[in-house]
Formats: structure tokens, C-alpha cells, sequence
């Protein structure tokens, strides 16, 4: 999962500046909130949570079967790009 270092704020922000921080949800899509520089919360746009639900929606009426066909066709673990939520949340101070 790619996160935009933009897309970061913290938990004292978003209590805050909850309008601000609501507008940068609409910009980004969705924003991750930290608390005590950890993943706390993640705040998204109604636009990309409509287009979430359709996804989930979809998921949810898999039999097993495609289930299975579904997950093995996911990317290995080895094989995805990660990053830390310590190394994005010291970017944001």
C-alpha cells in the first residue's frame, strides 16, 4: 500500500481541525490518522468509500471457490512494497 506522507495526520489534529482534515480526506481520498505516531484511524472520502463498498460488495457474494481463486490471484507478500507507519509518522513531525 502506497500512503502519500500528505495523507497523514495526527489523532490532536483531527480532533482540531476536523473540517481541514475532512477536505484532505475529499483531496486524497482517504487520510490515516496516528495516535502516538501508531495507525489509529483512517478517514475516508464519501467518493472512495462508495467505490470501496461496490468492492466489498462483490467480495462478499464470492462463493469459496472463487474465493479461492480470488485470493490466489492476489500479489505475494514478497512481492508487495510496505512501508512502516514509524518511518511515515516521524515524516509528519
Amino acid at each position: 500500500m502506497n500512503i502519500f506522507t500528505k495523507a497523514i495526520v495526527s489523532n490532536s489534529e483531527m480532533i482540531k481541525n476536523y473540517k481541514a482534515c475532512r477536505e484532505k480526506a475529499e483531496s486524497f481520498g482517504k487520510i490515516f490518522v496516528l495516535k502516538n505516531n501508531q495507525p489509529d484511524a483512517v478517514l475516508f472520502s464519501i467518493t472512495e468509500y462508495e467505490r470501496l463498498s461496490v468492492f466489498i460488495e462483490y467480495l462478499e457474494s464470492l462463493e469459496g471457490e472463487d474465493i479461492a481463486k480470488f485470493t490466489e490471484s492476489l500479489p505475494k507478500e514478497e512481492n508487495k512494497k510496505s512501508y512502516s507507519f514509524d518511518h511515515l509518522g516521524n515524516e509528519i513531525k
